[in-house]
């Protein structure tokens, strides 16, 4: 594969891009009117764009055809107003190109990928199961995913610089713990890359070290903070970012405090704040009844800060 890059304008994938939600009918099974109303409240709250499939969006409890459905559903909203990215990952070559290829045929911005998990693979396979990914869309451009504390495997740089390569490789989206990783891969990849930050309890430690935008778990229940959090950054206001970035972990441990998984709580306080996308999948833990209230405490802590902050 040639490595010729030319210089794309990357200033789409710059900005606050939730980590969307997947969203069910009662009955568990998706929703794409909900999937819909969840992209359209989103999108009215100015965020940048979308991450859509990815870990919080439960896409290891998916199946193919319904990743698609849940694709097409924010695509019939987000098309052309919002950047997009799709998660096209799956525990095989073949599912992951096809869904690849599906992404590409919507017109989606860029697609992206984790490594293959539960086998531990050597570089040159992991490089070969994104390449072949990325063959399936030429036209798409293609974001690596790194979150070594699920996926089992870190990127690192011999890995980065291999698949650099790839004219379509344009981004990281880092979900390692450690800032200096998004330092790291910003001084390798310059201006042909985007970094975003991946851990929201880091965003401005993250943006202040060289990520252009952030795509994370939370920025759904509380887009307003982040985006303050991000127009801050940008106007060198640190000290302020960094007491937004204070009350957005305070909120983000008691999200965690709950008795569940996290983006089950993430969706009682979206139901709260007049959004009903239904629950987590199982296994993923529902929210028990006893956490009812931790959750309408949540709820209020955002609006305290929004309060603080936003008006």
């Amino acid at each position: 594969m040639k490595g010729t890059k030319t210089m794309k304008d990357l200033t789409k994938y710059h900005g606050i891009i939730p980590a969307f939600y997947a969203c069910y009918e009662d009955d568990g099974s998706v929703s794409p009117e909900r999937t819909k109303a969840f992209a359209k409240y989103l999108l009215d709250k100015g965020v940048k764009g979308l991450y859509v499939c990815g870990s919080s969006g439960e896409c290891i409890y998916q199946s193919k055809e319904e990743r698609k459905l849940i694709l097409e559903s924010v695509m019939e909203v987000a098309k052309g107003k919002m950047t997009i990215i799709a998660h096209v990952a799956c525990n095989n070559t073949a599912d992951s190109m096809e869904l690849a290829a599906h992404a590409e045929s919507l017109g989606v911005d860029a697609i992206a990928s984790i490594p293959p998990i539960y086998f531990k693979l050597p570089e040159e396979s992991i490089a070969q199961y994104w390449n072949d990914i990325s063959s399936a869309a030429p036209n798409t451009d293609f974001v690596i995913y790194n979150i070594p504390q699920l996926a089992g495997v870190s990127l690192t740089m011999s890995l980065l610089n291999e698949m650099l390569k790839n004219p379509r490789v344009v981004g990281v989206k880092n979900s390692s713990m450690p800032t200096q990783d998004i330092q790291m891969f910003k001084d390798r990849g310059g201006d042909d890359i985007v970094v975003f930050n991946g851990p929201d309890e880091q965003f401005v430690a993250g943006r202040a070290i060289g990520a252009q935008g952030g795509i994370g778990g939370t920025y759904g229940v509380m887009p307003e903070l982040f985006l303050k959090a991000d127009e801050l950054i940008k106007a060198g206001n640190l000290d302020k970012a960094r007491e937004i970035q204070y009350a957005i972990n305070n909120i983000i441990y008691a999200m965690c405090d709950c008795k569940c998984n996290m983006y089950a709580a993430a969706k009682e306080v979206l139901r709260l704040q007049g959004i009903d996308i239904g629950d987590a999948r199982k296994p993923l833990a529902g929210l028990k009844e006893e956490s009812k209230p931790l959750a309408a405490k949540v709820k209020s802590m955002i609006d305290e800060a929004k309060a603080k902050f936003c008006d």
